[in-house]
């Protein structure tokens, strides 16, 4: 009985397709495999409208040709791991349409058990337009996000290697970590490498202690007096070959994003200079030797740096991941609600049954979040907003509306070329009590009171 309801309803979704008006008449859809790829064409444009294809790239030229042979202009696949992106880049080399969708929009029709029926009913919500194009970025800016994810992996590597050489210290006994904060450090590698040399002392390694270290030589010394132990010396001397392994790879990717990034056109004026940073700051661990800072503002027109909580390394994150083409999304809003910023309540028969955003994966909406929580102590009008959302909403859904208005800031900024100005913490204040002033008149007059104000009284 629940397969004959299963089928009617699978009938009854079919027909309502079918008095639908089509939009993409030569449209072809594609199930996207690891080793098979099976591919539907409308009705008539071949005696099999259905075939299945390779992976391998003579197999996707093929693909391509029988394509265009049967005079199919737009193509239609789910984005399935990274299988679809070599057929992508194929595809859109011989000219096609190429849409990539979320697996989620398509799957409403049930009993569709086989990849044949799958790629048929892609074919099928495309020719009608049911089908929504997901977002990929511009060639230059795919080739900018593919080193900053691999730097970001080498940086997250490096890290791990650092956890290792603390673990064996402190199986060791080597109290290091609770007398200096960072083991790397010019003072805690200074050590370490003395340690891999052979050198046991602990008043020789404890006169590396750099000026900046806040402990003593002696109180150095005294987290050095351990167990020696002759396996964990190896871990340690490997970790520690790992970790220089690793920031030699990062600087080379540095080397790589710099040149990149001098080779995409300016929007900025060459004889206009970068504006100054409006605060200074110590830099940290493993950050771009070079000017990331100029390189970005040259090619952005822009500096989202000027934004309080907004880093160098979140405005980097912020345009490799997006572009700097904000055509793609008509308004701000739009844009939030991409990032999984903006609210996706749950309503039904006019009740709402669930509060929250969207769950998005996405490394720009992750740094929003980050620059958000910054604002904590910034003395300016953004910090003193997520501090008053902070204490009547609590800390996560501040954060998430800070990150909202940060993400809308962005957007002005790429697409207007405006530049951002603080207008300080007082401008911030006043308007919140002139709103207040606002609010509270209003309920006096629905209650047919009036408001008087004090005088002669301070405040």
């Amino acid at each position: 009985m629940a397969k004959q309801v299963r089928q009617k309803n699978a009938a009854r979704k079919a027909d309502q397709l079918e008095g639908l008006p089509p939009l993409n008449r030569n449209a072809a859809g594609i199930d996207v495999g690891s080793a098979v790829h099976y591919v539907a064409v409308p009705a008539g444009r071949d005696a099999e409208p259905v075939q299945e294809f390779g992976s391998f790239t003579a197999d996707l030229h093929r693909m391509a040709r029988w394509l265009q042979a049967c005079k199919v202009d737009t193509v239609v696949m789910q984005a399935t791991g990274v299988y679809w992106t070599a057929l992508y880049d194929v595809l859109e080399s011989y000219g096609f349409q190429v849409h990539v969708v979320n697996a989620r929009h398509t799957k409403t029709l049930p009993g569709r058990k086989t990849d044949v029926l799958e790629c048929q009913w892609l074919q099928k919500l495309h020719t009608f337009g049911l089908l929504n194009n997901s977002f990929r970025p511009a060639e230059e800016i795919r080739v900018l996000r593919s080193y900053m994810r691999q730097r970001e992996n080498l940086v997250q590597a490096a890290g791990t290697s650092i956890q290792h050489m603390q673990k064996a210290l402190t199986e060791m006994n080597i109290q290091l970590g609770n007398v200096i904060s960072d083991l790397s450090g010019t003072t805690g590698m200074k050590i370490l490498r003395d340690i891999i040399k052979g050198e046991r002392d602990p008043r020789k390694l404890a006169l590396h202690k750099d000026a900046r270290i806040q402990a003593s030589r002696a109180e150095i010394a005294r987290s050095l007096e351990g167990t020696w132990r002759p396996e964990l010396l190896f871990v340690l001397e490997q970790s520690l070959e790992l970790y220089d392994t690793y920031v030699e790879k990062i600087q080379q990717c540095d080397r790589r994003i710099e040149e990149h990034l001098k080779a995409m056109e300016a929007k900025a004026d060459p004889a206009q200079p970068v504006p100054e940073p409006r605060r200074m700051r110590r830099a940290r661990q493993h950050e771009p030797r070079f000017d990331l800072r100029g390189q970005l503002y040259r090619i952005s027109g822009v500096d989202l740096t000027q934004i309080d909580g907004v880093s160098v390394q979140t405005a980097q994150t912020v345009i490799s991941e997006v572009g700097l083409d904000m055509s793609r999304w008509p308004s701000e809003k739009q844009f939030a609600s991409w990032l999984g910023l903006c609210p996706d309540n749950r309503i039904s028969g006019g009740k709402v049954l669930k509060r929250g955003t969207r769950h998005v994966v996405n490394r720009a909406s992750t740094a929003l979040r980050l620059a958000a929580w910054s604002l904590l102590r910034s003395q300016s009008a953004l910090g003193a907003k997520f501090r008053r959302l902070r204490s009547r909403l609590g800390a996560p859904k501040a954060i998430t509306a800070m990150a909202h208005l940060l993400a809308r800031l962005i957007y002005r900024m790429l697409k207007f070329g405006h530049q951002y100005v603080d207008k300080g913490i007082e401008y911030y204040e006043t308007k919140y009590r002139q709103q207040q002033l606002q609010w509270i008149t209003k309920q006096a007059a629905a209650l047919n009171m009036q408001l008087i104000p004090l005088t002669g009284v301070d405040g």
